[in-house]
């Protein structure tokens, strides 16, 4: 008998291969090899920033931390943005600095057009933010403002998704974050209509202030 449809002959071959085993041994292939190395050329700060910006974020420099508190407020100012949320002490204490006012507690929390947070590295590769569910911010700032503004160091960056895994593995061992989140510019869907609209699942713009802590102590 002919097979009939091409379900029935994807069944028939994968039935054939359960049957008949094949006998090579793999038992020393290399299942986790370097695909992609990074370019000797080009520093992590500048490839993040080139893919990062690509993507449609946002990307500012600061050669020191005080540059972070200076470049927001200016920012804050030119864009008549309000009801700024930050939970992070640190954070909060680079705010301070400027006079910049923010919201921290749970009950405004529903009033937050921009967010501020850490992260927990940067992925120069693909220009991701990587946060997770053990911050201080949580699960939900991160994509629930309408503008999400990250606040990192270049000690945080490393090359692909893989090296971000390793140090996380590293920095918690046993007790792993129960979520990550990778922010890859602004969100973003064309699933309906196949229209673009920006900010469907998260936040509309995504800044990253990348702090040189190169000569920090």
């Amino acid at each position: 008998m002919k097979d009939s449809t091409a379900r029935e002959k994807v069944l028939k071959a994968v039935r054939k291969a359960l049957i008949h085993k094949s006998e090579a041994d793999f038992s020393a292939a290399d299942g986790d090899p370097e695909i992609y190395t990074a370019p000797e050329e080009e520093s992590l700060e500048l490839l993040f920033a080139k893919n990062f910006s690509g993507l449609k974020g946002d990307f500012v420099f600061c050669e020191k931390p005080q540059d972070f508190a200076d470049q927001l407020s200016a920012l804050i100012k030119e864009r008549s943005w309000t009801d700024l949320f930050c939970a992070d002490k640190k954070i909060q204490e680079m705010l301070g600095t400027a006079n910049i006012s923010f919201m921290s507690e749970e009950a405004d929390f529903l009033k937050t057009n921009v967010g501020i947070t850490f992260c927990e590295c940067l992925v120069a590769r693909t220009g991701t933010i990587m946060c997770s569910s053990r911050q201080k911010s949580g699960r939900r700032l991160p994509v629930y403002s309408n503008i999400h503004i990250t606040v990192a160091y270049t000690s945080q960056l490393v090359y692909n998704l893989k090296d971000a895994f390793k140090l996380l593995k590293k920095k918690y061992e046993v007790n792993f974050p129960s979520q990550l989140t990778a922010i890859t510019g602004p969100s973003q869907t064309a699933d309906i209509e196949k229209t673009l609209v920006r900010g469907a699942h998260g936040p509309k713009e995504v800044f990253l202030f990348l702090i040189d802590d190169t000569n920090i102590g």
